[in-house]
């Protein structure tokens, strides 16, 4: 005989015991649930350094996310609208967590919800509009001429083949591949033609496809991840075999849907085929003292931080800056979505640089390179911002004897 229900005084069965709410599939639940908590993101997160806040520190952002997650937020909160706008999405805190937590892939869904349609800020919705016309990118090269055409030269012997070289920055003995293609960045093709023309003088092995679209990174950090994966699965078709980058965040975005091995910035695929850099760098008649401003992505994301400093060193006296591998505030379209918290950001590397006394801040990043650049000239400081792309050229003018391929061994 089966028991009567207990009840309540009104007569009604209780309502069942509260358990946990099904989520709102916002997020990927295994990433969110991977937090535990601990703390030691706060001391990497820029955001977190300039408030001391909670809620803009990784620990805090994900609390949010959990609370939108779990509908205990409404979705336009305006704390959920300010920290997914303040987070400048460098990836530090995965390089500290004990948990493995993909904070940059939280971020994307994140960003993915909150931005979506007209919530997206106009800037970016211009910006991604811009980039996603194949036809206005290759009228820039028409204009500011980039580099172009076939490869020059093949390579005198076989050595490494960066497409089989470990992702681990500190391996990468292997061989130059038959088919390597230069990516032609977005914003780099517009503004700083000289970095594609400088990566081709020093890897006249390269070739530069004229037909080849943006790599979906902009997307991707604005809102969109969807069309930023496609983006990059079309660049991937329309680029043979490795593809060379010279933008630190477009390599990052590519190693995560193209896989880590048909990708490699520049500095990891000059390091990766035994290039040896020629000539020196020079101010007033002495060898330049030059320091490195790391791009966030290429480090924290892809763990390459050895091959541009030991280039540098190569051509110059290298001077390690205390903040060279912390975010410079420029974070994709950062500067321009939060121009004071970029500056802010920024200010501590500048300091620095006047300390340090360079003559060069060298960059491996398009849009690291504007920030600084704009941040010294707004100092009228001395120091000079530049690609490594076109620092490694101008150190091999000062070698005229030397031929197109920069292998001393060939003089």
């Amino acid at each position: 005989m089966t028991e009567n229900p207990i009840v309540n005084p009104t007569g009604h069965a209780p309502a069942p015991a509260p358990g946990p709410r099904p989520g709102l599939g916002i997020f990927d639940k295994e990433l969110l649930d991977r937090c535990i908590s601990c703390g030691f993101c706060l001391p990497a997160c820029p955001t977190y350094a300039l408030t001391g806040e909670e809620t803009s520190s990784p620990r805090g952002r994900i609390t949010l996310m959990r609370a939108l997650e779990a509908g205990d937020l409404a979705p336009d909160d305006p704390t959920l609208a300010e920290e997914s706008s303040f987070c400048l999405g460098c990836r530090a805190c995965e390089t500290v967590c004990p948990a493995g937590v993909e904070y940059g892939q939280l971020l994307e869904q994140w960003r993915d919800h909150q931005w979506s349609g007209p919530n997206r800020p106009w800037i970016a919705r211009a910006l991604m509009a811009l980039v996603s016309r194949p036809s206005l990118l290759r009228l820039q090269g028409l204009v500011r001429r980039h580099a172009r055409g076939t490869a020059k030269s093949a390579p005198a012997t076989a050595g490494p083949d960066p497409a089989e070289a470990s992702a681990d920055d500190s391996s990468a003995q292997q061989a130059v591949g038959p088919q390597v293609a230069l990516m032609l960045g977005c914003i780099e093709r517009g503004l700083y033609p000289g970095v594609s023309r400088a990566a081709q003088q020093l890897c006249p092995e390269i070739t530069v496809p004229a037909r080849q679209g943006c790599c979906g990174a902009l997307h991707a950090h604005n809102g969109d991840s969807e069309t930023g994966a496609e983006l990059a699965r079309t660049l991937g078709e329309q680029l043979p075999g490795t593809i060379l980058t010279t933008a630190g965040g477009c390599a990052a975005h590519l190693a995560h849907h193209l896989g880590r091995d048909r990708v490699r910035e520049l500095s990891e695929y000059l390091d990766a085929k035994g290039h040896q850099p020629v000539g020196q760098v020079t101010v007033n008649g002495r060898r330049a003292r030059a320091a490195l401003q790391d791009s966030c992505h290429l480090r924290n994301g892809m763990g390459v931080t050895r091959p541009p400093r030991e280039l540098i060193a190569a051509v110059a006296d290298y001077v390690e800056l205390p903040s060279a591998g912390k975010c410079c505030g420029a974070a994709g379209t950062y500067a321009m979505l939060r121009p004071e918290d970029s500056k802010k950001v920024l200010q501590p590397k500048l300091d620095e640089a006047e300390q340090a006394d360079v003559d060069y801040v060298v960059t491996v990043n398009p849009g690291c390179l504007r920030q600084v650049q704009q941040g010294l000239r707004r100092r009228r400081s001395r120091a000079k911002a530049i690609h490594l792309a076109e620092f490694l050229a101008l150190a091999a003018r000062s070698a005229p004897d030397v031929p197109p391929s920069g292998n001393p061994a060939q003089r």
